[in-house]
């Protein structure tokens, strides 16, 4: 198979081959989440919420109220899969058996074990009272903080049990808080009764059949990320479809893995144009995406200055079926403005990357509500220049 249709693939799986709708209604943003499986979750906040970015990048301009709908709904959750990640809810199910394992991880275990009792506490207290966040809690208990020994991690003894119970599946989490604090709730008050867990051998087949439809085209190391699996398990599930027909042994130019096709997905005509977060499930795999578009990426948000690049939250450009640059972006809500830390293009980027690039920045400032974009005083880039002469 040829590079490039490979490449056409993983887009169309991706749902970034189309060119963005006119108007975004809800079903089309829940279609978005059964297409693509998942959004992840982090706290970093410089341009916005790296969960909302993807369905940004893929529909353009939407109302991020969807989100609040869909919670209220239960149509969407949050769960340990790709990290902390929101899925369709019915994609919790098929976690359950991981849920389960979760009790045998020393991390979870640990808190559940020392204080027992504040674990059926909180859950008690979540069922009388509602859906509560681990601060709410803490008022609630007497337990000791954890003393801060570092800028990582310092959970209260109340958070570190809650997160336990969320991550044994005790607890969920349909949304957080304006402080972007989980609301944690009882998995049968938020869902409804529950039906039996499946088995962990065809819990597993679900997830790689789902992860194979959101790439397309991977590597058992990529069908294996997606959802953060265990390869062995993963590669028991790709063989199940590969008997089935579900997926197809192929061969790409220039990519040695062996890689794995989904027997229904199409190359179809890429008219993409978007700006994809470090956090975008494209880019999640760093090998993949070097051997699909020659883009060697890593994310430098966690990195020491001197070590970045190309700056510090830094999202691919993606034209066509090609990845052309990449740009530091900053919201500047205090004044209002979409800076610019740097830009710069791959080798061979078409002539007209810096229009599309500032067409692209005006459609995202427009949707953060940011009324100008501006370059940083000291921005860097080979296409800076280029870029200043467009906006």
């Amino acid at each position: 198979m040829r590079l490039d249709r490979a490449r056409r693939i993983a887009l169309t799986a991706q749902a970034l081959a189309s060119p963005r709708p006119k108007r975004v209604t809800h079903s089309a943003f829940l279609k978005l989440f059964d297409t693509i499986g998942l959004s992840q979750i982090d706290s970093i906040n410089v341009l916005a919420r790296a969960h909302l970015m993807p369905a940004y990048s893929r529909l353009g301009g939407y109302d991020v109220a969807h989100f609040e709908r869909a919670a209220a709904a239960a149509e969407l959750v949050e769960v340990w899969a790709h990290e902390a990640t929101i899925v369709p809810t019915a994609t919790r199910h098929w976690l359950r058996p991981r849920m389960a394992r979760a009790a045998e991880h020393p991390f979870w275990a640990a808190p559940l074990a020392e204080y027992p009792r504040l674990a059926e506490g909180i859950v008690e207290t979540i069922g009388r009272d509602g859906p509560l966040t681990a601060r709410q809690l803490q008022l609630r208990f007497r337990a000791p903080d954890v003393p801060k020994t570092s800028w990582g991690w310092n959970w209260s003894v109340v958070k570190r049990v809650c997160e336990a119970l969320f991550a044994l599946g005790r607890l969920t989490a349909l949304r957080r808080t304006p402080t972007f604090e989980r609301l944690y709730d009882l998995p049968e008050r938020a869902f409804g009764p529950l039906p039996p867990p499946p088995g962990a051998a065809e819990a597993t087949a679900e997830l790689v059949r789902a992860a194979s439809k959101a790439l397309g085209i991977g590597s058992l190391n990529c069908f294996a990320d997606y959802y953060r699996l265990r390869k062995a398990d993963t590669r028991a599930a790709v063989q199940e479809l590969l008997a089935t027909g579900e997926l197809e042994r192929v061969r790409v130019q220039g990519w040695d893995d062996e890689l794995f096709l989904r027997t229904d997905h199409e190359a179809r005509r890429v008219r993409a144009r978007a700006l994809l977060a470090p956090f975008d499930p494209l880019v999640f795999t760093r090998g993949r995406l070097l051997q699909l578009f020659g883009m060697h990426y890593r994310i430098s948000t966690y990195t020491p200055a001197a070590k970045r690049p190309y700056g510090y939250y830094v999202l691919p450009f993606l034209l066509g079926d090609r990845l052309v640059g990449r740009t530091d972006l900053k919201a500047d809500r205090a004044t209002g403005r979409l800076l610019v830390r740097t830009a710069f293009a791959e080798e061979e980027a078409p002539p007209d990357t810096a229009r599309e690039l500032a067409a692209e920045l005006a459609e995202l400032a427009a949707w953060l509500g940011l009324g100008q974009i501006t370059l940083a005083d000291d921005a860097a880039g080979d296409l800076v220049d280029a870029l200043a002469k467009e906006l």
